[in-house]
């Protein structure tokens, strides 16, 4: 879920935002989610040295997302952007370990918020969740951030532990990619409608120089991701579950995206090519009038994750779902 600028500021001191109560309380809470990924903490994570006004906010309203979700709440650093990320883990859906959360001080601007977990059917095989934000103004930086999460993607493969032997793992990585998914692409970047060159130049690339030069959308992420053998939810629903709406644009809708090319799917869920196979829904859950971006939700059987942390079925390969 991206929720614009976290709901926005307290109207007044220790009132949230009407906004933050229509996400979480009417969007949210009905669906009993096991996890909540959020890419824009604005007000409910500070930075170093905040003054104490402002940081009894952030903690009042982080407590109070984690008590409408029934969840251990966990949040991110702020980095160089004004936002900052978080996850919420429902209380009883996975194990935890004493210290489960890894933190990153360096490379990102915003950095991901990193929750090991275990299922209790399978407490041998750690699951790693990312909620992360790529940066908005910088494609070099996110293609950049994008290597780093590969470190994470890496532990999925059999590693020599010398505690335990060999150990695989999952890994979910959930964000605002900031960059449309591989393919053909919806946005005339060419064409006079294109009025924020600005934006153009965050989300495209020109294949020619000089200015008659054409733009092309930047999919670099998404192919990295592929690459790896990380794999789209949502083209899975689409693709093995038949469900086309799970491909629905997810930004690109509200007022402000005037001149920035349209509807775009920026929003995606990644996870490895044994965990996707237990993806039996995704839904695009509509933000229209609280926030400009629509919240992606994953729905998986819990028996199937179970055998595919059990590694009892073959990964989907890196690209088999880029038909």
């Amino acid at each position: 879920m991206n929720l614009k600028n976290d709901g926005g500021p307290e109207p007044k001191r220790g009132v949230l935002p009407e906004r933050w109560h229509l996400a979480y309380e009417g969007m949210l809470a009905p669906l009993q989610p096991d996890v909540v990924a959020v890419t824009e903490f604005t007000f409910s994570q500070t930075r170093t040295g905040a003054a104490w006004a402002e940081k009894r906010a952030a903690n009042r309203r982080f407590q109070a997302a984690q008590y409408v979700l029934d969840s251990h709440g966990f949040r991110a650093a702020k980095g160089q952007g004004r936002n900052s990320t978080g996850l919420f883990i429902r209380k009883g859906s996975f194990l935890l370990d004493p210290s489960p959360q890894r933190h990153y001080t360096k490379i990102y601007r915003t950095p991901p918020t990193h929750v090991v977990v275990r299922l209790p059917e399978v407490p041998h095989v750690p699951i790693n969740l990312l909620s992360h934000h790529a940066p908005y103004c910088n494609p070099l930086q996110s293609q950049l951030e994008a290597y780093e999460l590969t470190s994470v993607i890496d532990k999925i493969d059999a590693h020599h532990d010398a505690r335990s032997g060999l150990e695989q793992a999952a890994a979910w990585v959930l964000g605002d990619w900031n960059q449309e998914a591989w393919g053909p692409s919806g946005i005339p970047w060419n064409s006079p409608e294109v009025t924020d060159r600005v934006h153009r130049c965050h989300r495209a690339v020109k294949q020619s120089p000089g200015p008659q030069g054409l733009w092309v959308s930047r999919t670099g992420v998404d192919e990295l991701m592929m690459d790896v053998g990380m794999h789209d939810a949502c083209r899975f629903a689409a693709m093995h579950r038949g469900q086309p709406h799970a491909l629905d644009p997810t930004a690109g809708f509200a007022p402000g995206a005037a001149g920035q090319g349209g509807l775009c799917r920026i929003d995606r869920p990644y996870f490895d090519g044994w965990s996707v196979q237990a993806v039996e829904e995704v839904r695009v859950l509509d933000m229209t009038g609280i926030s400009d971006h629509h919240t992606v939700v994953i729905v998986l059987s819990r028996p199937q994750l179970v055998q595919a942390l059990l590694r009892a079925f073959p990964e989907l390969r890196p690209w088999a779902l880029a038909a």
